[in-house]
């Protein structure tokens, strides 16, 4: 499970293997959720109102970036860090 970004506590990962749609993994605590690369919402999961919120804004600004990587984890091909939300 390889982790490409934390900050403020959260982590943001992607899974090789992983189902459609493409998606990433954030986690904060004990909560978890995926978030959709392209739609920017929950499929599965739940954080609190606040943290989502910093997930929501690092992924627009990364948006082409989390794509790249799922592109790259479909191919089974190292995947790229991302850099965190400042």
């Amino acid at each position: 499970m390889p982790q490409i970004s934390s900050f403020f506590g959260i982590i943001i990962r992607m899974f090789y293997d992983e189902h459609n749609p493409p998606h990433f993994h954030a986690q904060y605590g004990e909560y978890a959720c995926c978030v959709d690369i392209h739609t920017l919402c929950v499929i599965e999961g739940h954080l609190p109102a606040r943290v989502l919120g910093l997930v929501i804004e690092w992924a627009m600004l990364h948006r082409e970036e989390l794509a790249a990587n799922w592109h790259l984890i479909e191919r089974q091909k190292p995947i790229s860090k991302i850099a965190p939300l400042q």
